[in-house]
Protein backbone atom coordinates (compact mmCIF):
# COMPACT_ATOMS: atom_id res chain seq x y z
CA UNK A 1 0.00 0.00 0.00
CA UNK A 2 1.21 3.70 -0.57
CA UNK A 3 2.92 5.03 2.59
CA UNK A 4 0.86 8.10 1.94
CA UNK A 5 -2.34 6.39 2.75
CA UNK A 6 -0.90 4.62 5.93
CA UNK A 7 -2.29 5.89 9.51
CA UNK A 8 0.20 5.30 12.39
CA UNK A 9 -1.13 3.86 15.52
CA UNK A 10 -0.19 7.69 16.80
CA UNK A 11 -2.61 9.27 14.20
CA UNK A 12 -5.45 6.49 14.89
CA UNK A 13 -5.30 7.55 19.15
CA UNK A 14 -5.02 11.34 17.98
CA UNK A 15 -8.24 10.94 15.48
CA UNK A 16 -10.33 8.97 18.03
CA UNK A 17 -9.70 10.65 20.87
CA UNK A 18 -10.65 13.97 19.42
CA UNK A 19 -13.72 12.42 18.28
CA UNK A 20 -14.53 10.92 21.36
CA UNK A 21 -14.26 14.16 23.38
CA UNK A 22 -16.42 16.01 20.40
CA UNK A 23 -19.19 13.64 20.70
CA UNK A 24 -19.03 13.70 24.41
CA UNK A 25 -19.45 17.31 24.50
CA UNK A 26 -22.00 17.09 21.97
CA UNK A 27 -24.37 14.98 23.51
CA UNK A 28 -24.50 16.60 26.90
CA UNK A 29 -25.23 19.81 24.93
CA UNK A 30 -28.41 18.30 22.15
CA UNK A 31 -29.27 15.08 23.99
CA UNK A 32 -31.76 12.82 22.31
CA UNK A 33 -32.73 10.93 25.48
CA UNK A 34 -32.80 12.10 28.63
CA UNK A 35 -31.44 9.65 31.44
CA UNK A 36 -33.17 8.28 33.87
CA UNK A 37 -33.46 9.63 37.25
CA UNK A 38 -31.88 6.76 39.65
CA UNK A 39 -29.52 6.01 42.07
CA UNK A 40 -29.16 2.50 41.75
CA UNK A 41 -25.45 1.77 40.98
CA UNK A 42 -24.12 2.20 38.30
CA UNK A 43 -26.49 4.42 37.28
CA UNK A 44 -26.67 6.81 34.28
CA UNK A 45 -24.19 9.28 35.94
CA UNK A 46 -20.50 9.18 37.01
CA UNK A 47 -20.40 5.74 38.12
CA UNK A 48 -21.48 4.02 35.17
CA UNK A 49 -18.76 6.37 33.30
CA UNK A 50 -16.14 5.05 35.55
CA UNK A 51 -17.33 1.67 34.59
CA UNK A 52 -16.70 2.30 31.51
CA UNK A 53 -13.59 4.03 31.92
CA UNK A 54 -12.01 1.07 33.67
CA UNK A 55 -13.03 -1.24 30.88
CA UNK A 56 -11.65 0.68 28.42
CA UNK A 57 -8.24 0.94 30.03
CA UNK A 58 -7.76 -2.51 30.58
CA UNK A 59 -8.45 -3.10 27.07
CA UNK A 60 -6.05 -0.12 26.37
CA UNK A 61 -3.47 -2.18 28.01
CA UNK A 62 -4.32 -5.30 26.26
CA UNK A 63 -4.07 -4.08 22.96
CA UNK A 64 -0.32 -2.60 23.50
CA UNK A 65 0.69 -5.36 24.93
CA UNK A 66 -1.18 -8.16 22.73
CA UNK A 67 -3.29 -6.88 20.49
CA UNK A 68 -1.15 -5.13 18.37
CA UNK A 69 1.64 -7.28 18.31
CA UNK A 70 -0.76 -9.65 17.24
CA UNK A 71 -2.14 -7.97 14.32
CA UNK A 72 1.71 -6.47 13.23
CA UNK A 73 2.67 -10.65 13.25
CA UNK A 74 -0.22 -11.27 11.52
CA UNK A 75 -0.02 -8.73 9.24
CA UNK A 76 3.69 -9.63 8.19
CA UNK A 77 4.39 -13.29 9.07
CA UNK A 78 3.27 -14.71 5.45
CA UNK A 79 3.15 -12.03 2.99
CA UNK A 80 3.57 -14.41 0.07
CA UNK A 81 0.09 -15.16 0.99
CA UNK A 82 -0.77 -12.16 0.01
CA UNK A 83 0.62 -12.70 -3.68
CA UNK A 84 -3.00 -13.55 -5.10
CA UNK A 85 -4.15 -9.86 -5.09
CA UNK A 86 -4.07 -8.25 -8.35
CA UNK A 87 -1.82 -5.02 -9.01
CA UNK A 88 -5.01 -2.64 -9.06
CA UNK A 89 -6.04 -3.72 -5.27
CA UNK A 90 -3.44 -1.73 -3.77
CA UNK A 91 -3.28 2.71 -3.44
CA UNK A 92 -6.45 4.21 -2.44
CA UNK A 93 -8.88 1.71 -4.54
CA UNK A 94 -7.18 -1.52 -2.54
CA UNK A 95 -7.79 0.47 0.27
CA UNK A 96 -11.55 1.02 0.08
CA UNK A 97 -11.77 -2.67 -1.04
CA UNK A 98 -10.37 -3.38 2.10
CA UNK A 99 -12.41 -1.27 4.36
CA UNK A 100 -15.42 -2.70 2.53
CA UNK A 101 -14.39 -6.43 3.09
CA UNK A 102 -13.45 -5.81 6.85
CA UNK A 103 -16.74 -4.26 7.06
CA UNK A 104 -18.36 -7.17 5.67
CA UNK A 105 -16.79 -9.22 7.97
CA UNK A 106 -16.84 -7.11 11.52
CA UNK A 107 -20.72 -7.89 10.83
CA UNK A 108 -20.51 -11.53 10.59
CA UNK A 109 -18.68 -11.68 13.64
CA UNK A 110 -20.77 -9.22 15.50
CA UNK A 111 -23.49 -11.45 14.37
CA UNK A 112 -21.64 -14.62 16.07
CA UNK A 113 -21.19 -12.95 18.90
CA UNK A 114 -25.08 -12.38 19.49
CA UNK A 115 -25.26 -16.40 18.49
CA UNK A 116 -22.32 -18.50 19.70
CA UNK A 117 -23.17 -19.10 23.27
CA UNK A 118 -19.61 -18.73 24.53
CA UNK A 119 -19.15 -15.49 22.50
CA UNK A 120 -22.11 -13.87 24.19
CA UNK A 121 -20.75 -14.59 27.60
CA UNK A 122 -18.62 -11.70 26.76
CA UNK A 123 -19.97 -9.67 24.33
CA UNK A 124 -23.07 -9.88 27.11
CA UNK A 125 -21.27 -7.13 28.77
CA UNK A 126 -21.37 -4.48 26.37
CA UNK A 127 -24.84 -4.53 26.20
CA UNK A 128 -25.92 -4.50 29.86
CA UNK A 129 -25.22 -0.56 29.84
CA UNK A 130 -28.62 0.60 30.78
CA UNK A 131 -27.90 3.84 28.75
CA UNK A 132 -25.82 5.11 25.80
CA UNK A 133 -23.45 7.55 25.39
CA UNK A 134 -20.35 7.55 23.19
CA UNK A 135 -18.50 5.85 26.56
CA UNK A 136 -20.63 2.79 25.78
CA UNK A 137 -18.27 2.55 22.67
CA UNK A 138 -15.25 1.84 24.39
CA UNK A 139 -17.29 -0.92 26.92
CA UNK A 140 -15.79 -3.93 26.38
CA UNK A 141 -14.78 -7.18 28.30
CA UNK A 142 -11.14 -7.78 27.59
CA UNK A 143 -12.43 -11.54 26.73
CA UNK A 144 -14.02 -10.19 23.60
CA UNK A 145 -11.33 -7.63 23.01
CA UNK A 146 -9.21 -10.77 22.81
CA UNK A 147 -10.99 -13.04 21.26
CA UNK A 148 -11.50 -10.73 18.19
CA UNK A 149 -8.11 -9.89 17.96
CA UNK A 150 -7.50 -13.68 17.59
CA UNK A 151 -10.24 -13.95 15.01
CA UNK A 152 -9.05 -10.61 12.78
CA UNK A 153 -5.50 -12.33 12.78
CA UNK A 154 -7.32 -15.42 11.29
CA UNK A 155 -9.19 -13.55 8.63
CA UNK A 156 -5.72 -11.25 8.25
CA UNK A 157 -3.12 -13.86 6.76
CA UNK A 158 -5.12 -15.72 4.00
CA UNK A 159 -6.52 -12.22 2.57
CA UNK A 160 -3.15 -10.92 2.72
CA UNK A 161 -4.49 -7.87 4.59
CA UNK A 162 -1.60 -5.16 5.47
CA UNK A 163 -1.38 -3.26 9.02
CA UNK A 164 -2.06 -0.34 7.13
CA UNK A 165 -5.86 -1.50 6.10
CA UNK A 166 -6.64 -2.74 9.57
CA UNK A 167 -5.50 0.25 11.77
CA UNK A 168 -7.42 2.49 8.87
CA UNK A 169 -10.57 0.11 9.77
CA UNK A 170 -9.88 0.06 13.32
CA UNK A 171 -10.06 4.02 13.21
CA UNK A 172 -13.10 3.93 11.23
CA UNK A 173 -14.77 1.59 13.33
CA UNK A 174 -14.29 3.78 16.67
CA UNK A 175 -15.43 6.44 15.14
CA UNK A 176 -18.13 4.60 14.07
CA UNK A 177 -19.09 3.43 16.76
CA UNK A 178 -18.73 6.32 19.26
CA UNK A 179 -21.49 8.15 16.53
CA UNK A 180 -24.05 5.52 16.73
CA UNK A 181 -23.69 4.66 20.52
CA UNK A 182 -23.82 8.78 21.25
CA UNK A 183 -26.94 10.49 22.51
CA UNK A 184 -26.40 12.93 20.34
CA UNK A 185 -29.60 14.76 19.17
CA UNK A 186 -29.76 14.76 15.14
CA UNK A 187 -32.34 17.34 12.99
CA UNK A 188 -35.01 13.65 12.14
CA UNK A 189 -34.00 14.72 8.45
CA UNK A 190 -30.10 14.83 8.39
CA UNK A 191 -30.31 11.56 10.95
CA UNK A 192 -32.75 9.64 8.40
CA UNK A 193 -30.49 10.68 4.94
CA UNK A 194 -27.31 9.04 6.72
CA UNK A 195 -29.18 6.22 7.82
CA UNK A 196 -29.30 4.84 4.34
CA UNK A 197 -25.59 4.98 4.03
CA UNK A 198 -24.14 4.32 7.60
CA UNK A 199 -25.31 3.34 11.20
CA UNK A 200 -26.81 6.33 13.18
CA UNK A 201 -27.86 6.42 16.46
CA UNK A 202 -31.61 5.66 15.64
CA UNK A 203 -30.42 2.38 14.50
CA UNK A 204 -28.05 1.04 16.84
CA UNK A 205 -30.13 1.90 19.89
CA UNK A 206 -32.64 -0.22 18.85
CA UNK A 207 -29.49 -3.10 18.53
CA UNK A 208 -29.45 -2.34 22.34
CA UNK A 209 -33.13 -2.14 23.31
CA UNK A 210 -33.83 -4.79 26.17
CA UNK A 211 -35.84 -6.54 23.86
CA UNK A 212 -34.16 -9.51 23.08
CA UNK A 213 -35.72 -9.68 19.25
CA UNK A 214 -34.50 -6.26 18.64
CA UNK A 215 -30.95 -6.97 20.58
CA UNK A 216 -30.62 -9.56 17.98
CA UNK A 217 -30.64 -7.28 14.92
CA UNK A 218 -29.02 -4.16 13.71
CA UNK A 219 -25.40 -6.08 13.62
CA UNK A 220 -24.15 -3.81 11.15
CA UNK A 221 -21.15 -1.50 12.21
CA UNK A 222 -20.22 1.20 9.49
CA UNK A 223 -22.11 0.77 6.50
CA UNK A 224 -25.88 -0.15 7.13
CA UNK A 225 -26.39 -1.72 4.06
CA UNK A 226 -25.86 -5.05 5.50
CA UNK A 227 -28.50 -5.44 7.51
CA UNK A 228 -30.86 -4.63 4.61
CA UNK A 229 -28.48 -7.34 2.63
CA UNK A 230 -29.23 -10.14 5.29
CA UNK A 231 -32.46 -9.17 6.84
CA UNK A 232 -31.55 -8.48 10.23
CA UNK A 233 -32.81 -5.35 10.30
CA UNK A 234 -35.28 -4.41 13.12
CA UNK A 235 -38.49 -2.58 12.28
CA UNK A 236 -38.65 -1.07 15.83
CA UNK A 237 -38.69 3.17 15.76
CA UNK A 238 -36.31 4.31 18.52
CA UNK A 239 -37.74 6.12 20.90
CA UNK A 240 -36.39 8.64 23.47
CA UNK A 241 -37.69 6.32 26.64
CA UNK A 242 -36.64 2.93 24.83
CA UNK A 243 -35.37 0.64 27.85
CA UNK A 244 -31.58 -0.23 27.32
CA UNK A 245 -29.44 -3.02 28.51
CA UNK A 246 -30.00 -6.85 28.28
CA UNK A 247 -33.72 -8.28 28.42
CA UNK A 248 -34.01 -9.95 32.56
CA UNK A 249 -30.89 -8.85 33.48
CA UNK A 250 -29.56 -5.90 35.27
CA UNK A 251 -26.45 -3.53 35.30
CA UNK A 252 -23.64 -4.86 37.12
CA UNK A 253 -20.37 -3.17 39.05
CA UNK A 254 -17.39 -3.06 37.42
CA UNK A 255 -16.35 -6.23 38.86
CA UNK A 256 -19.13 -7.74 38.67
CA UNK A 257 -18.96 -6.93 34.50
CA UNK A 258 -15.63 -8.49 34.71
CA UNK A 259 -16.38 -11.94 36.35
CA UNK A 260 -20.08 -12.02 34.45
CA UNK A 261 -18.85 -14.17 31.32
CA UNK A 262 -17.34 -17.03 33.76
CA UNK A 263 -20.85 -17.18 36.06
CA UNK A 264 -23.02 -20.08 35.93
CA UNK A 265 -25.90 -19.57 33.97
Amino acid sequence: MDDTLAISPLGKALAVGGWFALLLVAERLWPAAIPPDTARFPGPGWRRLLSNGGLWLMNVGLSLLIVLPLTQAAATAFPALGAWRPAWWSGLPGLLLDLLLLDFLIYWWHRANHVVPLLWRFHEVHHRDEFLDASSAVRFHFGEVALSALARAVIMIPLGLKLESILAFETLVLIAAIFHHSNLRLPPALEKALSFLVVTPSIHWVHHHAVRADTDSNYSTVLSLWDRLFASRSRTPRTPTMPIGVEGRREETLSGLLMLPFKER
